[in-house]
This record gives C-alpha cells, structure tokens and sequence, in this order.
C-alpha cells in the first residue's frame, strides 16, 4: 500500500481539478493524472467519473475517503512525533484570515515567526471568504463567526469593535448628523450586500434599513479608503481606525458593533509543531493587540 498514491488521490478528490491538486502538492498536472491512474489499476476500480468540469468521485471513490482519510491522520501524527523532536521549525503554514486584520494586525505576527524561524515559511491567505480545513485550504484559521460543524478545535481569540466613520472634511459637507434618520443625507459606503461572504459581517441594515450604503465592495480595504477619500461614511474596525487620526467617529452611542475573531485548526493538525507554534503566536498576538483597543 503506497501512501503516496493516497495523498494524490485525496487532493484531487478535495480539490476536483488536476490543476488545483497539483498546485497543492507541488507536482505537474500529469503527475497528480499518473499516481490516481496508479491507485484505480493497483485497487482495480475507478474512483473518478472524468468530465470538461473536473473530476467527480465514484462510489468507490467516495468509499475510499474515509480510510484514506484515516491514513493521512496516521501519517500526520507521525511527522508530527518526529518532527516534534527538533530545533527549528520548517516548512510552511497556511493561514485563512479576513484582509483587515490580516494587515493591520496578523502579518505582525507573521514577521515575528519569520525573523524567529528561517525555515519556516508563513502563508497569509487573505481573501474575503470561508476555508475549508478538511480540503487542507488553510492549516490554521481565523474566522469572524464560530464555526458548528466539522472535526475542529476552536477557540475565541477576542472581541472587536467597530463603529461609523467618516472625515471631517465630508462631515463639513453636510448637515449635523444628531440622529440615525440623519444619515439619509449622507453617502453610505459598505459591502456588496448579495456577495458578504459572512452574515457577521452585514452591518448596514442594522445601523438602519432604509440606510443603503451607495459605494460598495468586497474589500474592506477598499471600503476604509473610500472613506478616506471623503466618499462617505462606513462602518470600520476601531483597530484600523485609530491609524488615521483623519477619521471621526459618526454617532458612537447609537451606531457601535461588537464582532469576535475565532482561531480554527482540524483536529488531525493541531499539534503539529510548526502549526501549533505558528496559531498560538498569532493568536496571542492579536489579544495583545485587540485588548489595549
């Protein structure tokens, strides 16, 4: 039984595509094509029905995973053994974390383990989107809303908040905003409502409903210079706000939003050194940070 042939066919059974699994395994495409060719012939069975769209499992296939599965957690606890053993970590880690505090607060951290360890290669994957742990998208997570399924160890990071800001500049533009009804005279600026990727973050409708934001994106950097720019008012993180003393806080007793940040890893990687090393410091990180505001 070659564990090899395993890893190819369970990437490409995660991933779908031959050019997604090899990418991930760092191999060609015929590579990934050859070793799954392999597996079928050696197991005499097709695990994948081929199509324009990408690879789909059998039912064979999909008998397949979970004891393929079960030898990648054997594999994993025993890299983690030896690998426990020694003086540097190597390597990579892959992090799933919102833009916002991946740059405000998390590639802090990144740098420290970086300048600590000079093997150890730290992979910030910062796009507006969920991760999924059991397709390897990411070996460590940080997420704004706690997850309910999946083999996952979790734990609450910190509370963060957010409020409405604009410039002064804009404000002088315009009427005294004294109350929520007076935000109908000034510009809205937020996500794209249909493309939030998490309800945690749809903050418009209950600052007002009848407030819609009328500059939008997907990215909240996008969002925070739009607002920089005197485009209008949005709601931005306070750890980012307090960068730019430009920005003023837009009725901060009525418009206030607490959120969370929650650390996820898959229970098969939790304590693999170099990922446990890597999400402890980050997370210790960002409570330092999140706690003195």
């Amino acid at each position: 039984m070659n564990w090899d042939d395993y890893r190819f066919f369970l990437s490409l059974a995660r991933s779908g595509r031959l050019s997604a699994a090899a990418k991930l395994l760092g191999v060609d495409h015929a590579t990934v094509s050859r070793r799954v060719r392999a597996l079928e012939e050696a197991l005499d069975t097709k695990l994948f029905d081929r199509s324009p769209g990408g690879y789909a499992l059998t039912a064979a296939g999909q008998d397949l995973i979970a004891m393929a599965e079960q030898m990648e957690s054997g594999v994993i606890q025993a890299e983690n053994a030896v690998g426990g053993q020694r003086e540097s970590l190597s390597g990579s880690v892959r992090i799933g974390v919102p833009e916002g505090v991946a740059a405000y607060i998390v590639v802090e951290a990144a740098q420290k383990l970086c300048e600590r360890y000079a093997k150890l290669e730290v992979q910030l994957i910062a796009l507006p989107r969920r991760f999924s742990l059991s397709k390897r998208e990411a070996d460590f997570v940080v997420a704004v809303s706690r997850p309910e399924t999946g083999r996952l160890k979790i734990q609450k990071i910190a509370d963060y908040k957010l409020h409405l800001y604009a410039t002064q500049a804009y404000l002088d533009q315009h009427p005294p905003v004294r109350d929520i009804a007076a935000l109908q005279s000034l510009r809205g600026i937020g996500y794209v409502p249909e493309l939030i990727f998490d309800k945690a973050l749809d903050y418009i409708p209950l600052v007002d409903p009848a407030f819609r934001p009328r500059l939008t994106s997907t990215s909240v950097h996008v969002q925070l210079q739009a607002v920089l720019n005197g485009a209008g008012v949005g709601i931005v993180h306070d750890f980012m706000a307090r960068r730019y003393p430009e920005l003023h806080l837009v009725l901060p007793q009525k418009v206030s939003f607490t959120r969370s940040f929650w650390g996820v890893v898959h229970e098969d990687y939790a304590q693999i050194e170099r990922i446990r090393v890597c999400s402890a410091a980050i997370i210790e990180h960002m409570r330092e940070v999140l706690r003195d505001g």
